[in-house]
């Protein structure tokens, strides 16, 4: 149970929408975490036996049992239920297409082809309910000579010209560890299933919505990739800098550094006032953000002698009472226990059944003021597989032959 504020179920959003997930490691699991925070029911199928293959991904919260539990799936996986399947199985796959029947909405993110030989498309599944709106997570789309390619986010990086631009200047191919294709690839999916709801609202038929790794990748490169077209140049890597701004990085101070985000020619006047640097305002070199980005090397060196006067803390104090944008250089460990962290409620605190207390991320939206909280701790492997398989209609005979045969299987107790 959550011990933060829980908004009551039956105001919010997604109230009454059934979700089955079939969907595994983060972009899809994201978008159904976020479906179920708003309210959404949502069943999670896993494979029996390893479930998600976050499962088994470092790093790891353990019991006093000596049960785990990964950060990778709890960061994505609450507000859900488990249910275990063998979906290669006839009978796993008559469990799956009956949920199906009931279900407003489908996730899929199997390697190209799979989901047709499961039978969790979107041409059975909807042929079975022509309401549900199917949502298939890709590496590289259905369209197109990559098709058939198997994506991870750090493929993308790469296949996208991402790792080309992320670095310092001269440095080897860095990824962005944060595995932003993943999960604006979730995000991208769940803003497509929201529209084919509306949509289904006016018109009674349900769709098939895609993303993938791909589409997001070229996505999140649309300026950069603008900017190369009008240009005809690749652009350089530019460190935390911007290629379009200047100063905009990290800047030493007499003591430890800090980020400086001079984002507009008020702001540099505004800079320069407090820094000692009038002269600068009027010199052709510095005087707009363009002439500024043409002498970058010059700037920053300005910057950073005018900087290195004072510590980090006069300049933070200074700056920001001026509304200049700047902060610390964090590490997570900082972060996580800003008064300002705590206070956003961004970080859930909850008690596991399992593992007692732990802390999760919130979804990053507030409704009436409020933030959505957890209603169900992230779930051991198929531990709701009875439960569900009941509601489904499954008889206990049914039910027990299914265990018996290896088709579904239960969360180990004790």
């Amino acid at each position: 149970m959550s011990a933060n504020h829980t908004t009551r179920s039956d105001t919010l959003p997604l109230t009454g929408v059934r979700v089955l997930d079939l969907s595994r490691v983060l972009a899809g699991p994201l978008c159904t975490q976020y479906l179920g925070d708003m309210g959404a029911e949502v069943i999670k199928v896993e494979t029996p036996g390893h479930g998600d293959d976050t499962r088994s991904w470092p790093e790891f919260k353990f019991a006093a049992d000596g049960a785990r539990a990964s950060g990778h799936f709890l960061s994505c996986n609450r507000n859900k239920r488990s249910i275990a399947l063998d979906l290669k199985s006839d009978a796993g796959r008559a469990v799956v297409h009956r949920l199906a029947q009931s279900a407003d909405i489908a996730v899929e993110s199997f390697a190209p082809g799979v989901a047709a030989r499961l039978g969790v498309d979107a041409a059975q599944l909807r042929a079975l309910n022509p309401r549900l709106v199917h949502c298939s997570i890709s590496g590289f789309g259905s369209v197109g000579p990559m098709r058939h390619g198997k994506g991870y986010d750090l493929i993308l990086q790469a296949f996208s010209g991402m790792l080309s631009l992320t670095g310092d200047p001269g440095s080897p191919p860095m990824r962005s560890p944060f595995s932003p294709v993943d999960q604006g690839t979730g995000m991208h999916a769940l803003i497509g299933i929201l529209a084919a709801l509306l949509r289904r609202d006016r018109t009674g038929q349900g769709c098939s919505v895609e993303a993938s790794l791909f589409d997001t990748s070229a996505a999140f490169l649309a300026y950069f990739l603008q900017n190369y077209w009008n240009s005809e140049r690749e652009p350089a890597k530019a460190g935390v800098s911007h290629v379009s701004l200047c100063p905009y990085g990290v800047f030493d101070t007499a003591d430890r550094p800090l980020i400086l985000g001079i984002a507009n020619d008020a702001l540099w006047r505004r800079f320069c006032a407090l820094a000692g640097l009038g002269d600068a305002v009027a010199d052709p070199l510095y005087a707009s953000n363009g002439a500024r980005v043409a002498h970058r090397a010059q700037t920053e060196a300005l910057v950073t002698q005018a900087l290195r006067k004072h510590g980090r803390g006069h300049w933070l104090a200074l700056l920001d009472d001026a509304g200049i944008p700047c902060t610390a250089v964090h590490s997570l460990a900082e972060m996580s226990a800003h008064p300002h962290t705590e206070a956003s409620g961004m970080v859930l605190h909850y008690e596991h059944s399992h593992f007692g207390a732990l802390k999760g991320v919130a979804q990053p939206l507030r409704f009436d003021g409020e933030r959505l909280g957890q209603r169900q701790e992230p779930p051991r492997c198929g531990e709701h597989t009875v439960e569900v398989l009941r509601e489904a209609g499954c008889s206990d005979d049914a039910i027990s032959a299914l265990l018996e045969q290896g088709v579904a299987a239960q969360a180990a107790t004790g």
